[in-house]
């Protein structure tokens, strides 16, 4: 469900159908195009665990493992790089300079050094971590393809409270025409997509149309406005099949729903958070995206992925060193720090996991960029055979590194988890069996996700 703010499908001549569905959302104060879709309910699948909620802090275009969090400072010229490790809190563990405050909360987190899948293609990979399941042919965005996590906990668990199943922000991963993939419901169908959020938390005017009231219109006001439609509808009962069929009357409900529940229209409403707050997390779009995360987790959303960045910002091929320096690292290192902080001072911590990893790493060998750019420094190429990813809360023991790479950071000298593994975690969290049935939109059934829980989260 894209939640952009604007209407960008062509004009065309109005319907009498249209003009009752734009009247009638013009008296909620919320367009329709923003309420989640209705679908038939599917199976509930076995619970495995206590539903928890689920961070994804997506470092979107590939970040360089051996850069941040898996350094080789006894490495070759050509492998380590211009960054020093610094010690960290977690014995024999060294990080990046350039990230301080993760470096003070190594105690809080799992880092994993083994994450590895072998398929250095940003559509392919990203499809794969953001679904838990392999892409056969690799394409962009389709509703053939897999559905990501919080499509496919929505058609196993569905809700009718107004609450989304999963929020994805603040950019939907395009780059010109294209369009990654694993950020809908795919095959399982439109009704099942999550929020699309596609404006900047840390713009001056962050709102998200279709879920604030109008100006002017408080609490008594929504409920007066409420009793005019239920005039309305009255009347209007006979005029077309709309009106009977109760489509539209089902949208005026989750409306009032949403605009009427305890917290999910007001978790976008960023200004409410002491400033001390906001300045902790940073007054950059990292910053803001991660906190309005935790409002939405803490509004009972169970699964949000944010995207820091767009398609290709960690794709550091050219001037590796400097844009992670001086634009990356900085504000993620801020960012990630104040959401763990928050998550403990407000509670959440015990019940939300957070993970902070990229479709894949870097190549341990620096290289210089292609001859097409030409002037640029060097950087690191694509790498799936060896990445990091980081872990924290519900119940994650902090504190330790899990697997282990080799001398150069090329592959993992123990187990490696794979992104069906992540994704088999993942499902865990939301109390989802990975085993459960799913079927498309022809009845066919499949799987869900034929990874392993990442055990060792917990177990060490």
């Amino acid at each position: 469900m894209d939640l952009s703010g604007s209407d960008q499908r062509p004009r065309t001549n109005s319907t009498r159908r249209e003009i009752l569905q734009v009247g009638y959302s013009g008296l909620l104060g919320v367009g329709l195009s923003a309420l989640p879709r209705f679908g038939v309910a599917a199976p509930a699948s076995r619970v495995s665990t206590t539903p928890k909620s689920v961070i994804l802090v997506f470092l979107t275009g590939g970040p360089s493992h051996i850069d941040m969090f898996d350094m080789k400072p006894d490495a070759p010229d050509e492998v380590r790089g211009e960054f020093q490790p610094i010690a960290t809190r977690t014995s024999g563990l060294g990080i990046c300079e350039h990230l301080p405050l993760l470096a003070s909360r190594s105690n809080k987190y799992a880092l994993v050094q083994s994450l590895a899948h072998g398929d250095n293609r940003h559509f392919a990979s990203t499809h794969h971590f953001l679904t838990g399941q392999k892409q056969i042919v690799e394409t962009q965005e389709s509703r053939e393809a897999w559905p990501c996590y919080a499509a496919a906990l929505d058609y196993l668990r569905p809700r009718e409270d107004g609450i989304p199943s999963g929020v994805h922000l603040p950019v939907h991963l395009t780059e010109g025409p294209l369009t990654w993939p694993g950020q809908h419901g795919g095959f399982l169908g439109p009704r099942h997509d999550p929020w699309q959020i596609r404006r900047d938390p840390n713009a001056a005017d962050f709102h998200v149309e279709g879920l604030r009231l109008m100006s002017g219109v408080d609490q008594s006001r929504l409920e007066s406005r409420r009793a005019l439609l239920d005039q309305i509808n009255r009347q209007q009962q006979g005029l077309d099949a709309l009106a009977t069929s109760g489509r539209l009357r089902g949208n005026q409900e989750q409306a009032f729903s949403i605009l009427t529940s305890s917290g999910i229209s007001r978790a976008f409403d960023l200004e409410s958070e002491p400033v001390s707050i906001r300045d902790q997390y940073g007054r950059h779009t990292f910053g803001q995206s991660l906190l309005l995360a935790r409002r939405l987790v803490q509004a009972g959303v169970p699964i949000v992925q944010a995207n820091m960045g767009n398609a290709q910002t960690w794709d550091t091929h050219g001037d590796g060193f400097s844009r992670l320096k001086n634009g990356l690292l900085p504000p993620l290192d801020q960012a990630v720090a104040a959401l763990l902080d928050d998550l403990e001072a407000t509670g959440l911590i015990d019940e939300t996991l957070v993970m902070v990893l990229g479709e894949f790493g870097r190549t341990p060998k620096i290289s210089l960029p292609p001859q097409a750019n030409a002037g640029l420094q060097p950087g690191r190429d694509h790498w799936a055979g060896c990445f990091s990813g980081l872990f924290v809360g519900a119940g994650v023991r902090g504190g330790q590194v899990i697997g282990r790479s080799d001398q150069i950071g090329a592959y993992p000298t123990t187990t490696p988890f794979t992104p069906d593994d992540v994704g088999a975690t993942v499902f865990h969290m939301l109390g989802i069996e990975p085993e459960a049935e799913i079927r498309d939109r022809l009845g066919r059934p499949a799987q869900l996700n034929r990874g392993q829980v990442m055990q060792s989260l917990w177990t060490g």
